[in-house]
Order: C-alpha cells, then sequence, then structure tokens
C-alpha cells in the first residue's frame, strides 16, 4: 500500500523556535549546575560522616580516660 506524499516545508527557519536554542543551553547549563552541585554535596557528606566518627571516638577516648582514673582514685588501682 502506498504511503501519502509527504508535505515539504517552505522555509526551515520558519518552523524553528526562535527560542529553542536559547532554552537548550539554559537547560543544558542547569543540569550541569545540578551535577556539579550533587558531586559538592557528596563530598560534603562524606567529610561530615567523618568528621563525626572521628567526634565519636574522641568523645569515647576522653570518657574512658575520665572513667580510669576516677576508678584508680576511688579504689587506689
Amino acid at each position: 500500500m502506498a504511503l501519502p506524499e509527504r508535505k515539504q516545508a517552505e522555509d526551515p527557519e520558519e518552523l524553528l523556535d526562535p527560542t529553542a536554542v536559547q532554552r537548550a543551553y539554559r537547560r543544558e547549563r542547569l543540569r550541569r549546575r545540578a551535577r556539579e552541585d550533587r558531586a559538592r554535596e557528596k563530598q560534603l557528606a562524606g567529610l561530615r560522616f567523618w568528621l563525626a566518627v572521628v567526634l565519636v571516638i574522641g568523645t569515647s577516648i576522653g570518657l574512658a580516660i575520665l572513667i580510669w582514673q576516677q576508678i584508680h582514685r576511688l579504689f587506689g588501682l
């Protein structure tokens, strides 16, 4: 079965949205910025995690020393 003949556009520039290129550039800039923001947030999350780990370990060591000193003072070990 034969297909209907396609209509040819008179002028391809008439079919092009004048703001399409600007919108595409803007969309790509937003996507790039979002990707960079995600990478930055991922780095900061890792830094916050290790900071929390160091803080917990430091506090635990400090409390252990304090408790050991109190035991030593009370019982004379």
